[in-house]
């Protein structure tokens, strides 16, 4: 095998890792008999162990490798323990602080998600709160994994002013419960 043969396997074998910790400490933990306590976290040996026992290996050194190379600082690491950053489907209190917002923040959607986000703003979804970006190209990123990316501008310091409450992840997330269509803005269309 050739070093960039050997490379993007690697790489290859880094984004499978990932896709699964995200899948098992975000949303289905229960599907390999994990336990997350209350606040997401979950032992690093019995999340390795759990993983082998239903058939997908991963080594201590992978598990590092991905924390630690990943873009998004998907994962935090405590001592033996492991978390999601945020984004979670299932009930975890991840003990954020309130913070104060930028005076804006933005979102990336696409087209096909206006019409719903004029009529009742951003929602949680599937997921425990509402996702925004500290800035532009970031948002742009998250968008343009559905498609052509559509990025709304969201007035944090007038909602923050308002008494909506913001909390900010450790990998530079913020998050909101939702965010109703009067503090966003949206970019004209062509």
């Amino acid at each position: 095998m050739n070093a960039e043969h050997a490379a993007r396997h690697s790489e290859r074998r880094a984004v499978k890792v990932s896709k699964y910790l995200s899948k098992h400490l975000r949303h289905q933990p229960e599907r390999i008999g994990l336990t997350l306590d209350e606040g997401g976290w979950a032992e690093i040996e019995t999340l390795i162990a759990a993983a082998a026992a239903h058939g997908f290996r991963f080594t201590q050194d992978e598990l590092d490798h991905v924390v630690a190379t990943s873009d998004k600082k998907r994962f935090a690491v405590e001592g033996t323990r492991i978390r999601a950053s945020q984004g979670h489907s299932i009930e975890v209190d991840l003990g954020l602080p309130s913070a104060h917002p930028p005076a804006h923040l933005y979102h990336g959607t696409v087209a096909r998600n206006l019409d719903g986000i004029h009529a009742e703003g951003l929602r949680p979804m599937n997921r425990h709160a509402v996702h925004l970006s500290p800035d532009r190209e970031t948002a742009t990123r998250v968008g343009a994994r559905r498609g052509r990316p559509v990025v709304l501008s969201v007035d944090a310091a007038a909602m923050h002013g308002d008494g909506h409450v913001f909390q900010v992840s450790a990998n530079g997330v913020w998050l909101i419960e939702a965010v109703p269509p009067n503090y966003l803005h949206f970019p004209e269309l062509r």
